[in-house]
């Protein structure tokens, strides 16, 4: 009966990264669908731009325009570098959370205790990773937000340059339609 308990715990300690491999697994998903979404942006942007310089001068706000797409282009390479960064981690760790399943299963199999520090330091590495990947991606979201709020401020100004008169005396980006009341 030992050897079967023995069996079994070494079995369970080999499974126990898995919970962490499919987090990697999750956050490399996630991860990827987050950089799509950027390199889809920066195409429509540089549709935007070429749309634009046909136009020329002639366009409604072009300089404003211009500096604001050159700002989300600008924003958007740092967020595809933030993204592709934490892709990295995130790939890595998921190698070292399966080599620490190994090494679990090694240790066990050889009966060396000497060797027991190497699945608890490869874990541990592992989890590191998840975590500077997971601060990556704290940072990325900070910045789709920050040009988000950017894009949404310039649209404000587009619209009281084109809006009738009727429409600018009654909206406000300020308005809050939760409270129903305008900030000063």
């Amino acid at each position: 009966m030992e050897p079967l308990n023995s069996a079994l715990a070494v079995l369970t300690a080999m499974i126990t990264p898995a919970v962490l491999i499919s987090a990697c697994g999750a956050l490399i998903l996630s991860t990827s669908t987050r950089l799509g979404r950027v390199t889809d942006r920066v195409r429509l942007l540089i549709d935007r731009f070429e749309e634009m310089s046909k136009g020329g001068g002639d366009v409604e706000l072009y300089e404003e325009r211009r500096a604001a797409t050159f700002d989300q282009l600008d924003r958007l390479t740092t967020r595809s570098r933030l993204l592709q960064r934490s892709m990295t981690v995130f790939y890595l760790a998921l190698g070292v959370f399966v080599a620490t399943s190994v090494a679990i299963g090694l240790v066990a199999a050889v009966g060396q205790t000497g060797y027991s520090w190497v699945p608890v330091v490869l874990g541990l590495v592992g989890s590191c990773g998840l975590f500077y990947g997971s601060l990556l991606l704290v940072f990325e979201a900070r910045l789709a937000q920050a040009a988000l709020n950017a894009e949404m401020d310039f649209i404000w100004k587009l619209g009281r340059a084109l809006a009738p008169p009727d429409l600018r005396q009654t909206r406000s980006p300020h308005f809050n339609p939760l409270t129903l009341r305008r900030k000063p």
